[in-house]
This record gives C-alpha cells, sequence and structure tokens, in this order.
C-alpha cells in the first residue's frame, strides 16, 4: 500500500513539472502557473518556516542532551575515556550551543555566529560520535552543513540590501553566490542515502527522478521547481518511515527514526531556502539571462 502510494505521489510530481516546463519561459516564471502561484503565496513566510525546519533537528538534539544528560554523558566517558568532567562539558556545549544558535537564527539576532555555533556543534558530533566512518550519517551532517550555507547566504544578502547603493564587485563570484552553491552541492548529499541499489521496478523509477532531480538541484537548472518537488518528495518519505510517533519510546528504533525524522526536517528547510533565494550567481538559471 505505501509503495502505491508513493508511486502516485511520483506520478503528480511528473505532471506538475510537466505543467511548468511547457508554460515557463526561458528566463523567468510565467504567471499563472503552479509554482508562481505557490511564491506568491508563500513569499512573505516562507523564509521563516525554512528557517525553523532547518534548525529542528538542532532543536531536538538540544533538548535531548538535557532530558539525556546522564546517558550521554555516560556513552562519551565511556566512548573516549575522558572522565566524568569532561563527559559533562561535551554535553553542556552541546546544549548550549544548539538551542543558544537556534534561538539566535529564529530571532534573526547574530545570524552568522549562530551559524558558526551550528557547524561547530556539526564537526564536535562527528568526531565524538565517529560519524566520520559512517558515510551515511556523514553525506546527512554535510547536507546540514548545507542548509547552514544557505542561511548564511540569506543573512548575507538581508545584510547587503542595507547598502544597497554602494556599488559591489562581479555578483558571480561574490561570497553570497559561492555559498549558494556550496550550500546546493552539499543538500543533495542527503538523497544519496535515499538510492536503493536494487533491480525493482520501483526502486529504478524512484532513483531515476530522485536522480535528475538532485543533479538539477547541483547545477541550478529550473532550481526552484526542482527544489520544491524535492521537498515534496522527502515529506512523503519522512512521514511515511519515520514515523517515531508510532514506535514506543523505550524501544532502540524510536530515538532512531527520531533522528532520522529531524535530520531529514532540517534538509528540507534547506531546500525551502533555496526555493525563496533562487540558485544564485553561480548557476545555469543565471547563466541563461546572459544569452
Amino acid at each position: 500500500m505505501i509503495i502505491i502510494i508513493i508511486i502516485i505521489i511520483i506520478i503528480i510530481i511528473i505532471i506538475i513539472i510537466w505543467t511548468c516546463y511547457c508554460r515557463e519561459p526561458q528566463d523567468q516564471l510565467a504567471e499563472g502557473t503552479l509554482l508562481w502561484y505557490f511564491l506568491r503565496v508563500t513569499k512573505h513566510y516562507l523564509p521563516h518556516v525554512a528557517r525553523l525546519c532547518l534548525v529542528s533537528t538542532f532543536l531536538e538534539d538540544g533538548v535531548r542532551m538535557w532530558f539525556q544528560w546522564g546517558e550521554q554523558s555516560e556513552y562519551i566517558e565511556s566512548t573516549w575515556n575522558c572522565g566524568v568532567f569532561l563527559a559533562g562539558v561535551f554535553v553542556l556545549l552541546n546544549l548550549l550551543g544548539q538551542l543558544g544558535g537556534c534561538v539566535l537564527i529564529l530571532s534573526r539576532n547574530f545570524v552568522q555566529y549562530a551559524c558558526f555555533s551550528l557547524f561547530g556543534i556539526i564537526a564536535l558530533q562527528t568526531v565524538a560520535y565517529s560519524i566520520l566512518w559512517d558515510p551515511k550519517f556523514l553525506m546527512r551532517n554535510l547536507a546540514l552543513g548545507g542548509g547552514l550555507l544557505l542561511l548564511l547566504a540569506e543573512c548575507r544578502g538581508e545584510a547587503r540590501s542595507v547598502f544597497a547603493g554602494v556599488p559591489s564587485l562581479g555578483h558571480q563570484s561574490s561570497p553570497k553566490h559561492l555559498l549558494q552553491l556550496g550550500g546546493r552541492v552539499l543538500l543533495v548529499l542527503m538523497f544519496m542515502t535515499l538510492l536503493h541499489f536494487d533491480l525493482s521496478l520501483f526502486s529504478i523509477l524512484q532513483n531515476l527522478v530522485g536522480t535528475a532531480l538532485i543533479v538539477l538541484v547541483a547545477v541550478g537548472f529550473k532550481t526552484k521547481l526542482a527544489a520544491l518537488t524535492l521537498v515534496v518528495w522527502l515529506l512523503c518519505i519522512n512521514f511515511t518511515f519515520n514515523a517515531f510517533w508510532n514506535i514506543p519510546s523505550y524501544k532502540p528504533m524510536h530515538d532512531f527514526l527520531k533522528y532520522d525524522f529531524f535530520q531529514t526536517t532540517s534538509v528540507i528547510g534547506g531546500l525551502l531556502l533555496v526555493v525563496a533565494l533562487g540558485p544564485g550567481g553561480v548557476s545555469m538559471d543565471e547563466k541563461k539571462k546572459e544569452w
């Protein structure tokens, strides 16, 4: 039943893409298309939703550090033989760094410093929990970093708008556009972990559609449409396969699915930032305007 539902969703996504492609001009969105209506209706609150989704995994992990202080400290102490004090410092840094960073980002205060703090948390956890040697979790952590890069790009865009009359260097090599490029490329790593290497018709269809969409996002071609389609796809996968609320809290699978759910939600937030901000100057969409 689940497979049938997902196949129907994929077919609907393909129809949406076909409709938008047929009505979209080469350099801008055509008035009246489905994507044009979506961006028009959501333009005022889409960035806020994107930021909330992006920091959701950090919020959840920070709260978990508070309620599982003893378990986390014991794990770090037993894994690294660092003693109770250093293990407690590790948990405290994770708790304050994540919750403090999320509050600053959501309140739009000192966003750059908050992003750097969350970058540090990602790096710290990658080493402490041995994620460096697990390709799947490493790619997902890198995808989280891509979302933070897009958040930095949005922050730089807001700062630049204050000095709108000041001349600037070439737009394509500006730090903001390079951050957007890096963010897009890292975000697609999330989808590499969703590919299934078997010969069933459903897996082949899912891999083909998913690969095509992540390539479009990475190179910046039809970027907003491709990113929005990936958001729909990830939402369906997230609520179908990561439904941790259906698993009793005392089972290990509950925590695993919960971790997976919020990490996926954060990547969705990064993709929504791509939809809100566009691909940036280093993209095929931008190059088309010069042709």
